[in-house]
């Protein structure tokens, strides 16, 4: 027998499920919360226009044909320096959702 634990088992989720999850784990943040993981050039902005769960989970399913749709229209992108002063002079409030190592946001609009 060996003393050397098992590996993590890896819970496999059919896509309805990886949604609901990634919609269960998606919240509400303030730009002060989001600083450091601009800093770290991990922070994603999300259009409007695109579903932010459906995002995430095309990410998680590793997708590279909807992602790079989407990065080549310029839907999604990492945030620029030009974001985060405009975010840094305002207060704005994000959705955002969380597939490692990205933090995916979609700026959150009064109308």
């Amino acid at each position: 027998m060996s003393d050397i634990p098992d590996e993590p088992r890896r819970i496999e989720l059919n896509t309805e499920e990886l949604r609901q999850k990634i919609n269960l784990e998606t919240g509400k943040l303030g730009w002060p919360e989001l600083q450091r993981h601009f800093a770290r050039g991990v922070l994603v902005v999300v259009s409007s226009e695109l579903d932010l769960i459906e995002v995430a989970a095309s990410i998680a399913e590793d997708d590279a044909g909807k992602f790079d749709g989407w990065f080549k229209t310029g839907m999604i992108g990492r945030a620029s320096d030009d974001d985060a002063k405009r975010w840094q002079e305002g207060s704005p409030v994000f959705w955002s959702a969380v597939v490692a190592p990205w933090v995916l946001v979609q700026e959150i609009t009064v109308q």
